[in-house]
């Protein structure tokens, strides 16, 4: 695929739609809020004539709220936010039975992944919604005139645009949403620094999104992956995880639930205290990286593991990341200490050091739960996604009110997402009594 001449859709093969729509129907199943929301959007189009280019993970779960968006109104161009996560079936459904221009191939190579950003961002979005905020910085380095920092495929393209270009690639945009922790911390860095030129709304703030689908959609998926990969048992295993953020918790709490023995390496003093008080141990990663089976990553940082903690590890060690990026395994310095390698299982790849111990790499450091097995479940990205499209809804109503930098998502479409949950399962809450609701009013006020 060249960078000029860009097709309507870049999918693995076409003739994959029919399982893909079947994959897409089995997850809706459990996706009754995104449902619930699609069919309100179906009969008032709040997003009718908006051009929303869309860089996510492309799964059976995205397919979904590819569907609810379209359903909207939306115009919608969607591409790959990461390499190995597309599910070329689901791809195919959504550009043969759906109608989306999707440019996704599940294993594609650099220049492709970022030639199909820039399709998405010829798309001239007015709305961005992104995982990883991969979109939302070539858009700005593009306009703002920052060819050094783009990937070559993007940088060639970019160069060709007049001023014009750009200042209209810009001027089209009212704002856009973000997944991840990733790329939240991405973009207000981007604010911080003065470049952020739109509002953007952080769904991954929203207690729906990160309290649920970081803690048991990660959990559940990044162990689902590494067995899948692996085929290991983890029960009597050394499992050390790199973080204790919402995703960390969540890995710790599924391996330990595993029979795994979990160690946590943290660098905030609270969360440290945080793991000790939930029964793990806590260390140094220089101390467990000598006692680990399994290291599973999940920072948001790079290198986290690095040089000096393959030089401790034991033989046989097992390396795997589910943060957003392939950086916060030092891959780099691992290579350099290795006399050869070789695909051993499909994601798992064996590093021979040159004193003859074995690492094991899984899924080339990407995100395991993706690119080994599905991602989260579907009931969890229910309302993930229920974020993600309800926060469009939100920058189209609120954009010429909401300042150039990065908003949460309002309180009231965070409870409104957990209601509708609780009511697809079943599940109903005490309400404030008149009496209850003054009191607090009157607590509130000092009173």
């Amino acid at each position: 695929m060249t960078t000029a001449t860009l097709p309507a859709h870049d999918v693995k093969d076409l003739a994959l739609a029919a399982k893909g729509r079947l994959r897409m129907e089995w997850a809706d199943r459990s996706m009754p809020v995104l449902a619930r929301i699609r069919e309100r959007f179906e009969k008032e189009k709040p997003l009718k004539g908006v051009r929303l280019s869309a860089c996510l993970h492309v799964t059976s779960e995205t397919g979904n709220l590819a569907r609810a968006l379209k359903a909207g109104g939306a115009e919608l161009v969607l591409c790959a936010s990461n390499p190995l996560s597309t599910q070329d079936d689901v791809a195919a459904a959504l550009v043969a039975e759906f109608g989306v221009s999707t440019y996704a191939i599940k294993g594609e190579d650099h220049k492709t992944y970022y030639a199909h950003i820039q399709a998405a961002l010829q798309h001239k979005p007015n709305m961005t919604m992104d995982d990883g905020a991969d979109l939302v910085s070539s858009l700005l380095f593009i306009a703002l005139g920052k060819e050094g920092q783009l990937e070559p495929t993007l940088a060639a393209w970019a160069k060709g645009l007049s001023a014009s270009e750009r200042k209209a690639l810009l001027e089209g945009i009212i704002g856009g949403t973000e997944e991840t922790t990733t790329g939240v911390i991405r973009l207000k860095a981007m604010e911080k620094e003065g470049v952020l030129k739109f509002p953007v709304v952080a769904v991954n703030d929203a207690e729906t999104k990160h309290f649920f689908d970081n803690r048991y959609g990660t959990g559940q998926s990044t162990i689902d992956g590494i067995i899948r990969a692996t085929n290991l048992l983890i029960a009597g295993l050394n499992v050390v995880v790199a973080g204790y953020g919402w995703c960390g918790k969540g890995v710790a709490m599924r391996a330990k639930g595993l029979g795994a023995n979990v160690i946590v390496t943290e660098i905030n003093p609270v969360r440290g205290i945080e793991a000790a008080m939930d029964g793990f141990r806590v260390m140094p990663m220089s101390e467990a990286a000598k006692i680990g089976d399994i290291f599973v990553t999940v920072t948001g940082n790079k290198s986290v593991l690095g040089d000096e903690h393959f030089a401790a590890m034991k033989s046989g060690a097992v390396i795997s990341n589910s943060g957003h990026f392939n950086v916060e395994i030092d891959i780099p310095s691992l290579e350099k200490r290795t006399s050869s390698r070789r695909m051993i299982r499909e994601f798992v790849e064996e590093f021979r050091l040159k004193d003859g111990r074995t690492i094991f790499l899984l899924g080339d450091g990407r995100l395991i739960n993706l690119a080994a097995a599905e991602g989260h479940p579907a009931s969890v990205m229910d309302m993930s996604f229920a974020n993600q499209a309800l926060g469009a809804e939100f920058m189209v109503k609120n954009h010429k009110t909401l300042g150039n930098k990065v908003h949460s998502i309002p309180a009231a479409i965070d409870a409104e997402i957990a209601r509708l949950k609780l009511a697809s399962m079943g599940i109903t809450i005490d309400v404030l009594t008149p009496e209850q609701q003054k009191y607090l009013a009157g607590w509130e006020e000092g009173t």
